[in-house]
């Protein structure tokens, strides 16, 4: 299992490289009826909005541990709602825009009494970000970032860290795009200062779609820091509901440490099924 993370990851470095550096790009994005879209539609669109939609991908799943008997503990719904605001109205200089972003996930405990939500994630941050078009196509997007991630809580409770991160999503072909992301940390909470160990320092990820994107198949891969080949894995199967729209049935398995604040010293496999909402470009990880 480490030397096929260890392989995946050279690879998608590598692929993530030439898709951005090398200009040999031809991927074109699918639209929602099957056609695609030049750069003059695109560049168009980003310079007269809407300035305001999606980020992250937002869903909301029920699930358990898929290796173990069902229990209150172990079974519950995750959520995630995830929208981004464009702060100008027109692109700035070298084709760039900045905008706020804000992402809340939420882990639901519905199946114990009073079905409490025990644990709240806050990503709130501000960033650049740069579209590239090779060959009349949107190609790729690089952004950096700063934000800030917390749970909200006071006392031993408390979570919370900052980062600066460099993010980069790239379609490879018609019908596989990667993405990665690598941060400078800030660890300001109190009692998480350990919290690289469990929530990572970098990650790398691609999605596969059909040609007539009615199937999906993306993974995440979240390195944890140290020299070993100690990851968090995160993989999903989509089923797109109607061919018009963005909306999805999903599966998404969970294998790792650092999936909610509270708990990020927690080792959790979790399989889920529920709806997911995704944006018609690229989404952020």
């Amino acid at each position: 299992m480490r030397n096929t993370l260890s392989t995946i990851t050279i690879a998608l470095t590598f692929i993530f490289l030439a898709a951005i550096g090398t200009g040999s790009a031809q991927a074109q994005i699918l639209l929602k009826r099957g056609e695609t879209e030049n750069t003059d539609s695109i560049k168009k669109a980003m310079d007269i909005g809407p300035f305001f939609g999606l980020y992250k991908d937002n869903y909301f799943a029920v699930g358990t541990d898929p290796f173990h008997r069902p229990t209150s503990t172990n079974s519950g719904v995750k959520f995630q709602l995830s929208i981004s605001q464009r702060l100008t109205n027109a692109t700035l200089p070298w084709g760039t825009y900045i905008y706020l972003f804000f992402t809340q996930k939420v882990f639901w405990e519905i199946f114990q009494n009073s079905m409490p939500m025990s644990d709240l994630n806050f990503n709130p941050g501000i960033g650049w970000s740069k579209p590239f078009f090779i060959k009349d196509r949107y190609s790729c997007k690089m952004t950096l970032m700063v934000e800030h991630e917390s749970n909200g809580r006071d006392s031993i409770q408390s979570r919370s860290w900052n980062k600066i991160s460099l993010a980069g999503s790239a379609y490879v072909t018609d019908w596989l795009s990667v993405h990665a992301k690598y941060w400078i940390p800030i660890v300001d909470g109190v009692n998480n200062k350990d919290i690289l160990k469990y929530c990572g320092i970098f990650q790398m990820g691609f999605q596969l779609n059909t040609n007539d994107r009615k199937f999906t198949l993306g993974a995440t891969f979240v390195k944890r820091q140290g020299w070993n080949m100690n990851w968090n894995t995160n993989i999903q199967l989509g089923f797109r509901i109607h061919k018009s729209s963005n909306q999805y049935l999903f599966l998404d398995y969970y294998n790792g440490y650092g999936e909610g604040l509270l708990a990020y010293k927690e080792f959790h496999n979790r399989l889920r099924i529920g709806i997911l909402i995704r944006p018609t470009f690229f989404s952020e990880y």
